[in-house]
């Protein structure tokens, strides 16, 4: 694959958290020579404090609105592959931010799969439920129309890390012709 297949986009990498976003968009910036950006790191550091502090002290409104304000920044920036926090999408601004910017792929795979990978994780503050597979259906059912809103669509069930970016640069390379 040449380099820098798609070095004038932006390429935003969407899906409900435990997805892969950031694994795939490490290894996808690698792959196109583009730096690597996490929204969510990018709004912790804004804030000068994790991503759970910022909904325990200021709640989810004061974290969508910083959510913003950071795609906005990263959507005028120079192109990279940027991991979204998965509710980025739910906030028409926000889509069309990305849009306008750059490529938007979404990543999926199945219920059990996101439950398997999310098993543990206490730094989500969207999932931090007594029923843990119940709160990812309900969110899963609320943003499905806001993930299908997308370039492409790629199940990341039963694939690597590596095919999924392999699919992903073929997807640009089809775009770039």
């Amino acid at each position: 694959m040449p380099d820098n297949v798609f070095h004038y986009r932006t390429v935003f990498l969407t899906g409900m958290m435990g997805i892969g976003k950031s694994s795939v968009g490490k290894v996808l910036a690698s792959k196109m020579s583009l730096h690597f950006e996490d929204i969510d790191s990018l709004i912790a550091e804004k804030a000068g404090k994790s991503i759970n502090k910022i909904f325990a002290d200021d709640g989810e409104q004061a974290f969508r609105l910083l959510e913003s304000t950071v795609i906005e920044r990263v959507s005028h920036s120079v192109p990279s592959v940027v991991a979204t926090g998965g509710g980025a999408v739910i906030s028409e601004s926000n889509r069309r931010m990305m849009r306008s910017a750059g490529v938007v792929v979404n990543l999926t795979a199945p219920l059990d799969t996101l439950l398997e990978r999310l098993s543990g994780s206490a730094e989500r503050p969207l999932y931090s439920d007594i029923d843990p597979e119940s709160r990812i259906k309900m969110l899963l059912e609320e943003r499905e129309r806001f993930y299908a809103d997308a370039d492409i669509r790629i199940d990341t069930g039963s694939k690597t890390v590596e095919d999924v970016a392999a699919e992903i640069l073929r997807f640009l390379e089809e775009l770039r012709r």
